[in-house]
């Protein structure tokens, strides 16, 4: 090969090198993935809903146990009364990445409503990661860990995936992937719930 050439290579393929390189981007980086995956769900394509009749396929109740940032174990059977917002997470999933910033909007709306309480159930290996990656982001998101198993009707292992619970304690939405939790709709069926 002439390395002369080497330019009028490049300049009759420009695009396929373009095109190639954005794919092994988003193929071995984490962070580009969730910027990519986080524009699409602002369009507003993964909407989250509440809805009414969906509530015989989901599971009756969601009771697990749960530790804050400082060791202090609950359980969501002793949050009966309040709306219960559970979302499970981890720092390496670029699906969770993506919806973090609606889910903070959402917080930030909701955090001083004292009928409703916000559950960010990590699943890192290593906590220390997922602090690093909340602090650096400037997220404020209250911090938890499942303390025992979760009930697998509940939580199989999917990221991310958003519980909602009713005053009662029965799930009134399931789900799994990702989607946009700061939209006024939204705010508006959690804020009902009370």
């Amino acid at each position: 090969m002439d390395l002369k050439n080497i330019p009028t290579i490049i300049k009759k393929s420009w695009f396929s090198i373009l095109f190639y390189g954005l794919i092994i981007l988003l193929i071995f980086s984490p962070a580009a993935k969730s910027w990519l995956l986080q524009q699409v769900v602002s369009t507003g394509i993964f909407k989250a809903e509440i809805k009414q009749d969906a509530s015989e396929s989901l599971p009756a109740a969601a009771a697990f146990s749960f530790t804050d940032a400082n060791g202090k174990v609950a359980s969501t059977a002793d949050l009966k009364g309040k709306v219960v917002f559970i979302n499970f997470w981890a720092s390496w999933c670029p699906p969770c990445r993506a919806e973090m910033p609606s889910l903070e909007n959402l917080y930030k709306k909701l955090k001083d409503n004292n009928n409703l309480v916000f559950l960010f159930i990590n699943e890192d290996n290593d906590p220390d990661k997922a602090i690093n990656y909340l602090q650096k982001n400037n997220f404020t998101i209250p911090f938890y860990n499942a303390s025992a198993d979760v009930p697998v009707e509940i939580f199989n292992g999917s990221l991310p995936t958003t519980i909602v619970l009713n005053k009662e304690g029965k799930v009134v939405l399931k789900h799994t992937g990702m989607a946009q939790y700061d939209t006024e709709k939204f705010v508006r069926q959690l804020t009902q719930l009370e």
